[in-house]
């Protein structure tokens, strides 16, 4: 499996232990930044992770910013995305069973790192369930 992941200043550090933690699963990692803790506009990493799963280089994009909303909405805009903004591993599994969501987003500055990893873990092996799901996922992009 290869997940694009991405982050910007409030999301390094969970980024980073995430890294880690996959790499320790034989994930392979493709890291879209940023690369420290300095300033850094959430769009950038956004838009970045994004374009790597519409273009299929990825299986799946994980994204965090402090809120998780900013960097949420940037990977939204792209046609082909749905990126969930999930704080449990409830809702990450959700994301996945009801909405085929290919992004998963973390808000950084809410969420311990054992919940983040609780919720990269589902959000990676939950299926898309289709059936009354699918007409509902086709009505999204604009």
């Amino acid at each position: 499996m290869k997940i694009s992941i991405g982050s910007d200043h409030a999301g390094f550090e969970l980024k980073q232990e995430l890294i880690g933690y996959l790499k320790q699963k034989g994930v392979t990692i493709d890291d879209k930044g940023t690369y420290s803790a300095e300033r850094a506009d959430y769009a950038d990493y956004g838009h970045a992770v994004a374009i790597s799963v519409v273009n299929k280089e990825c299986d799946f994009g994980i994204l965090m910013c402090g809120s998780g909303n900013g960097i949420n909405m940037s990977a939204n805009k792209h046609k082909g995305i749905r990126a969930a903004l999930c704080w449990n591993a409830e809702i990450s599994a959700l994301a996945r069973q009801h909405n085929d969501a290919n992004i998963l987003t973390l808000p950084a500055r809410y969420i311990s790192k054992e919940e983040a990893f609780k919720c990269v873990d589902v959000f990676l092996t939950e299926k898309f369930e289709g059936g009354r799901h699918q007409q509902r996922i086709e009505k999204i992009d604009c």
